[in-house]
């Protein structure tokens, strides 16, 4: 089967973009100023990423929230309509079958946000209705980012961080959360595809610098936010990524509970760190990480940080594991020099 398109693809070419397979998509990696351009950006300034592949599984009736309380991890009644909130999907064994995103539209009404390879299985566990192919969703992250959104229309800037709104936009209704994925300030803008082109058009004149998947990643890894597929996945659980916060303990059920408190009972196998190298080689998935001659794993993510200009890397390792100690990381045969570092490794929004 051919990877889907996002509905922006001859907007990304026509503005320069490498464009790149990613979770059933093609979707733009970077844009001719490159990766580190892309992320300096979103760190000092305001960018907008496509971010269609991400699935939007819709859910109404007065039975939505009683599903999903069951069926998610996190406790829903901590928030309340208007409000946006991550939660976990675990399999009856507790490990992670994907991480998500509920946006709560209306008393009643749920958008569901899966990774982009899982949005039928997600659809599976709750119900709902898929509207991925419905609609287009940019992500404009960076400290100047509501600045920016707000010069497009001043009710994109008035969404406060994990706050949702609706209203009427170019005609048509958007919706709109306070969420994001590089550790800045931010918005993700769920519009009909009707007005794509010209949106992501008005963000960008307004002073949005398009950016791709490349520095999506490396400011996500910078904000050390788990991945699914890397840090997150079937393997491996909520508690090993100290996510634990998404736990809603007080629930009387829901997907794995019987397993992760067990788990907290007997204490995590292994626990998520950070490794900083010494150097500015970039520390790669699947690097070998060792520690007095013992090797602890391999890293789930890696790469170069551009704030930092330092290798940067994640991955699950012993809980004994602490800050400050000396570590090496074997890539491609040769040992570069590292240690265990606090997260994250470039501030997140406050």
């Amino acid at each position: 089967m051919d990877d889907r398109r996002s509905f922006l693809y001859d907007t990304h070419v026509a503005w320069g973009a490498t464009m790149v397979p990613f979770g059933g998509w093609v979707m733009p990696l970077h844009y001719e100023t490159g990766t580190v351009a892309e992320h300096l950006a979103c760190r000092r300034d305001a960018v907008v990423f496509d971010v269609s592949h991400l699935g939007t599984v819709r859910l109404d009736g007065p039975d939505a929230l009683a599903t999903l309380q069951g069926t998610l991890t996190n406790d829903l009644r901590k928030i309340g309509p208007g409000r946006a909130q991550y939660t976990h999907l675990l399999d009856d064994d507790g490990f992670v079958v994907d991480d998500i995103i509920v946006w709560w539209v209306g008393e009643n009404e749920f958008d569901v946000m899966p990774n982009a390879s899982n949005t039928g299985g997600v659809r599976e566990a709750v119900g709902g209705r898929d509207v991925t192919s419905e609609r287009t969703v940019l992500a404009v992250q960076g400290p100047h980012a509501r600045d920016v959104a707000g010069r497009v229309d001043p009710r994109f800037a008035a969404v406060g961080r994990f706050r949702v709104a609706r209203f009427e936009y170019g005609g048509v209704e958007v919706r709109v959360a306070g969420t994001g994925y590089t550790g800045e300030a931010g918005l993700e803008i769920a519009a009909p595809n009707e007005i794509a082109v010209a949106l992501v058009s008005a963000l960008r004149d307004a002073g949005a610098t398009p950016a791709g998947l490349g520095a999506r990643d490396t400011l996500r890894l910078e904000a050390a936010l788990p991945l699914y597929g890397h840090e997150l996945t079937r393997q491996s659980t909520t508690l090993e990524a100290r996510l634990g916060w998404v736990l809603g303990w007080d629930k009387a059920t829901f997907r794995g509970r019987a397993a992760v408190l067990a788990e907290r009972e007997r204490g995590p196998r292994r626990l998520l760190a950070g490794v900083l190298g010494d150097g500015r080689a970039p520390l790669r998935e699947g690097g070998e990480v060792w520690r007095d001659g013992e090797l602890l794993g391999t890293l789930t993510s890696g790469n170069f940080s551009p704030v930092l200009a330092r290798g940067i890397g994640l991955g699950l390792f012993d809980p004994t594991l602490a800050v400050g100690d000396a570590l090496g990381v074997r890539l491609r045969g040769r040992d570069v020099a590292a240690h265990v570092c606090a997260l994250p490794f470039v501030a997140k929004e406050s």
